[in-house]
């Protein structure tokens, strides 16, 4: 028996398949076309059934934030790399721990995280690649000279098991809107080519050059230098992507159903889905509030608390009644895809089929029983 959107206890997580499809064959033939290698982030998704779909797609393997995300997408790819500093013991085992047959990289930016993972590697009896990450801008992690990069580039090589496998980078700073991103991408370039000059000069070309984040996917092949692609949010698209023109509004594939649960503020609406179901970011780029109706985008969620979103009605003539249900694009989807358990699938308003959030959460997907060897635990 069908199930349909109306049958749905809110809030939930839905995603339109046909418009998933159109972003996953969009974004690999993008890849395709200017000859870069697709290394999508599971960070959005958090799914084994999506990641398999981008690898059928060609993606050449994945990248991950977190170790629950490596453990539980080993299922599925044997190529993955952690873009995140490996320090910390207890980090350290579990990256040792992930499968001998899978291809493990890491993104680092200091030598002195560097003998522990040559430890930790030949424990393991495997090499590690390290992926040096410069900063380009965002100030977050990352080496700011080329100097730097090729001291850390050499600390590595000369470490029997570790593998210095290229250059990492995320332009998360660059936000503006896709038609006013030929000026900070000039930039980009232009500091790009001073780190791989010296690590040229240095005799450590990087085989990989590999940068991030949706926002500027679209125009990376304009960044000399760059073979790999890392986008996450494009599976899905939220609001931030469709305001600053990476995606259409149609484009937006998750939305979070929710019901009106109360009118009777004048001038407002009271929806099911609050912070703990759209999360509390602001939106990086033109607009305010905290999600708007996939229907009427001039609705917004302009305040929450933990279970009651507020929605705006100050600029519509329309007037939900009790009970309606509505679909909010959330301003950045891969909050709120960590707040869920299981992704709904639709077909206009039939429910197709669902899946569990794999991925989420910090604790290990495997038993880490010391008596033997790791399982997957299950999901």
């Amino acid at each position: 028996m069908a199930t349909y959107l109306e049958q749905l206890e809110t809030p939930v997580p839905i995603v339109d398949l046909d418009r998933l499809a159109f972003n996953l064959d969009r974004m690999a033939a993008y890849a395709t076309l200017h000859g870069l290698r697709l290394r999508p982030h599971v960070k959005t998704h958090k799914s084994p059934r999506i990641a398999a779909e981008q690898l059928r797609l060609g993606a050449g393997g994945l990248t991950c934030a977190t170790l629950r995300e490596a453990e539980v997408m080993a299922e599925v790819c044997d190529d993955l790399l952690v873009a995140y500093p490996p320090v910390g013991a207890a980090r350290l085992e579990r990256l040792a721990r992930l499968p001998s047959t899978v291809k493990v990289g890491v993104a680092a930016d200091d030598g002195d995280a560097m003998p522990a993972l040559a430890v930790a590697a030949k424990l393991s009896r495997r090499v590690f690649d390290v992926y040096v990450e410069a900063d380009m801008g965002m100030h977050r992690v990352g080496l700011a000279t080329p100097e730097k990069a090729v001291a850390l580039a050499r600390q590595v090589s000369d470490l029997s098991s570790l593998n210095f496998a290229g250059l990492l980078f995320y332009p998360g700073h660059i936000r503006e809107p896709m038609t006013e991103q030929s000026q900070p991408l000039a930039v980009l370039s232009a500091q790009l080519a001073r780190y791989l000059e010296a690590l040229d000069d240095a005799g450590l070309p990087a085989k990989i050059v590999s940068g991030g984040s949706t926002p500027a996917a679209w125009r990376f092949h304009e960044v000399h230098g760059v073979t790999e692609v890392r986008p996450g949010t494009y599976v899905y698209n939220d609001r931030t992507t469709a305001n600053i023109g990476a995606c259409d509004w149609d484009d937006c594939a998750l939305t979070v159903l929710a019901t009106v649960v109360s009118v009777a503020v004048k001038g407002q609406a009271v929806v099911d889905a609050g912070a703990k179901a759209l999360g509390r970011e602001p939106l990086r780029a033109e607009g305010d509030g905290y999600g708007a109706l996939l229907d009427r985008p001039d609705v917004v969620v302009s305040r929450m608390s933990e279970e009651h979103g507020i929605l705006d009605l100050s600029k519509t003539a329309w007037r939900p009644r009790l009970g309606d249900q509505v679909r909010i694009v959330p301003n950045h989807v891969c909050i709120v895809v960590h707040l869920f358990d299981e992704i709904v699938g639709v077909r206009g308003h039939a429910v197709e089929t669902r899946w569990p959030v794999a991925a989420r959460g910090r604790g290990p997907a495997y038993d880490l029983a010391p008596e033997g060897p790791s399982r997957p635990r299950a999901v």
